[in-house]
């Protein structure tokens, strides 16, 4: 069972507990991954197991039961999923625009592709599949962004990983899902052939803008240091070869303070004074560890 406590006491539970410890040796205690007790259930991205619940509880000697909203099956994002299915036509609550909403159509303008696949004369399946890097993004796409998808959608899609590549994709299938996307701004098929941008209802809000830049960096962005005589600042840069997409992501960063460089390369845009990375990480930040890491 998973337990869903009311907002920020999950966050609290973890700060009693740790207290007196580490966090490698709480996460020995609970017998977890530490980056994962540290930053994924400490952050609150995922919901907790029943048996994690007591084990802190009984270790901060503080039983939390009364801030308990609900206890969900551990599969219960795939349960619902089930029940409601009829096919693709499978019914979902559509979510309503949030800055949740808006990272993830980053998340999915960067490193995503939303397919419709005709089998004959008709559209047999319909998914979103957002692919990573098995060494840098696994984390990131088992816990955060499958998490985020429960969040907003109820399921919180498959892992897929090719046994003969290095690649990670996670996959979330549905009519309806893929019918409110397209509504909402992002188009099926080959990004660079539809000339997808940003959809307006994120451009016209700057906490939205702010969390889709977040899910488009934390996808298609890296960070890096260059040690130079004159320059040894850290350098937050985008990738992208859809040119409507790139021409939206340096006006946004330009409309939010920022000053990010020209276009290199035709591909290739960068933030590199000390001022912006600073502001980049106290207001957009990065959702994807392998950033924090390598920050």
């Amino acid at each position: 069972m998973r337990i869903v406590l009311e907002k920020d006491k999950q966050n609290e539970l973890f700060k009693l507990a740790k207290s007196n410890f580490t966090w490698a040796q709480l996460s020995r205690i609970l017998e977890l991954n530490e980056h994962y007790v540290g930053y994924t259930l400490f952050h609150e991205h995922q919901y907790i197991s029943e048996e994690v619940y007591k084990k802190l509880c009984d270790i901060v000697r503080v039983n939390f039961d009364k801030f308990i909203i609900k206890r969900l099956d551990n599969n219960w994002g795939r349960v619902k999923g089930g029940k409601n299915s009829k096919g693709n036509t499978k019914s979902f609550i559509e979510p309503e625009e949030s800055e949740e909403l808006a990272e993830l159509f980053g998340i999915i303008l960067g490193d995503g592709h939303v397919e419709e696949t005709k089998i004959g004369t008709r559209i047999r399946v319909y998914c979103i599949d957002i692919s990573g890097d098995f060494r840098k993004d696994k984390i990131y796409l088992e816990n955060y962004v499958s998490n985020l998808l429960n969040r907003l959608f109820g399921e919180g899609g498959r892992i897929k990983v090719p046994k003969t590549t290095n690649g990670i994709h996670l996959v979330i299938y549905g009519k309806k899902i893929i019918e409110f996307v397209k509504k909402k701004g992002i188009n099926s098929g080959n990004k660079k052939v539809n000339h997808q941008k940003i959809p307006d209802w994120i451009l016209e809000n700057k906490g939205y803008l702010a969390a889709c830049l977040r899910g488009l960096i934390d996808t298609d962005g890296c960070i890096y240091y260059i040690s130079k005589k004159t320059n040894k600042n850290l350098r937050i840069s985008f990738t992208s070869y859809i040119p409507a997409l790139m021409n939206d992501v340096r006006t946004s960063l330009i409309g939010l303070g920022f000053h990010p460089s020209k276009v290199m390369r035709g591909e290739d845009i960068c933030i590199s004074s000390k001022e912006d990375v600073d502001k980049f990480l106290k207001e957009i930040g990065f959702s994807n560890d392998k950033h924090l890491k390598r920050l």
